[in-house]
């Protein structure tokens, strides 16, 4: 399948609608030109059911078993970049986030997807918000993705950090908004 343009795909994480990661993500993607097409995904709207582990299962195999994953997982194929938007929640990724990515090993193992071939060579990108003083609380949620997409053999293509603890500081700090408008221009993919 030839993908003709950019498609990103942002999966909002957070357990809070409208947050600062939401935000943030927003500021970044209204520097997207215009011919990028943009799908939102919030994964609270779109449930994954529990992840289950049956890969050495003899008789079992793993299957799609409701359209909120039908959703997702289809978004996930048509993109080019995937941007995981996640605030740091116990210096991790979202509970959300995380059956997302649990779901991944799922997908690798549908028939006829072919679903880490198709990855391959896609961007993944992170946007997230902390809270603490010190960003490196991030760095779990850093690794964690950047480590997927080496595995995937995606490009990793960065992470914007912002700082936000109650709803809508992250609008009242200048220097997240500044990095978000230029992150998807200074790691050339926008």
């Amino acid at each position: 399948m030839t993908i003709d343009k950019k498609q990103f795909l942002f999966l909002l994480g957070s357990a809070r609608t409208d947050g600062n990661t939401e935000e943030l993500s927003r500021q970044a993607a209204s520097s997207l030109s215009d011919d990028v097409k943009q799908v939102w995904l919030r994964l609270s709207d779109h449930p994954l059911p529990p992840f289950e582990d049956i890969r050495h299962h003899e008789t079992r195999k793993y299957s799609v078993t409701s359209e909120h994953e039908r959703t997702v997982l289809d978004a996930t194929l048509a993109a080019t970049d995937i941007v995981i938007a996640s605030p740091v929640y116990w210096y991790n990724v979202s509970a959300s986030i995380k059956l997302y990515l649990d779901h991944w090993s799922a997908w690798m193992r549908l028939d006829g997807v072919d679903f880490k071939k198709r990855m391959a060579g896609k961007n993944l990108w992170a946007i997230t918000t902390f809270s603490d003083d010190d960003p490196a609380g991030a760095q779990p949620l850093v690794d964690c993705l950047r480590l997927t997409a080496e595995y995937m053999k995606m490009h990793w293509s960065g992470v914007l950090l912002g700082y936000g603890n109650r709803p809508g500081d992250v609008l009242d700090h200048p220097d997240s908004l500044n990095h978000a408008v230029a992150f998807f221009e200074v790691n050339g993919k926008g």
